[in-house]
C-alpha cells in the first residue's frame, strides 16, 4: 500500500515538473516573439516619422518653387490644394469599392439613397430606409396568402 502511495507521489511530482518546464518554454518563446515584434513596430514607427518629414520637405520645396513665379500667398494656396487633392485620392484608394450597381453589403443599390456604404452599424448590415412611410392600421397581405375571394382561398 505504501509503495502505491509512493508511486502516486512520484507521478504527481513528475506531472508538476513537466508542467513547469512546458510553462517556461512557452514563456521563453512568447518573450522572443514579442521582442521581435517590438523591434519591428519601432522600425515602422520610425519610418513613418521620417516619411512625414520627407513629405513636409517636398511640400516646402513645391511651395518655394511656385513662390519664384507667384506671390507667396498664391504659392501656399496652390500647394495646399495639391496636398488636399493627394490626401483625397489616398483616402479613396484606401476604401474598398463595391461592385457596380451594388451597395456595401452586396445588395442592389436603392435609387435616391445617399450613401450605400453607410448602411453598417458596428459591422452589422442595416437595411435601407424605405422611401415612403408605412401605412398605419393597414396590414399588407402576405405574398404566399391568396387574396380573399380568389380561387384557393379558405373564406
Amino acid at each position: 500500500m505504501q509503495r502505491l502511495e509512493h508511486m502516486q507521489h512520484l507521478d504527481k511530482h513528475l506531472v508538476d515538473e513537466l508542467a513547469q518546464v512546458a510553462r517556461e518554454s512557452v514563456r521563453d518563446e512568447l518573450r522572443e516573439q514579442a521582442r521581435g515584434q517590438r523591434r519591428k513596430a519601432a522600425l515602422y514607427g520610425a519610418s513613418g516619422a521620417v516619411a512625414l518629414y520627407a513629405g513636409a520637405a517636398v511640400a516646402l520645396a513645391v511651395g518655394l518653387a511656385l513662390a519664384l513665379v507667384l506671390p507667396g500667398w498664391a504659392a501656399a494656396l496652390i500647394t495646399a490644394v495639391i496636398l488636399g487633392a493627394v490626401a483625397y485620392a489616398l483616402r479613396n484608394a484606401a476604401r474598398p469599392s463595391p461592385a457596380p450597381g451594388h451597395g456595401a453589403a452586396g445588395q442592389a443599390s436603392v435609387p435616391g439613397q445617399r450613401d450605400a456604404g453607410r448602411g453598417r452599424a458596428g459591422g452589422v448590415a442595416v437595411p435601407p430606409v424605405p422611401s415612403t412611410p408605412p401605412a398605419t392600421g393597414v396590414v399588407p397581405p402576405r405574398p404566399d396568402t391568396p387574396a380573399p375571394g380568389a380561387p384557393g382561398s379558405r373564406s
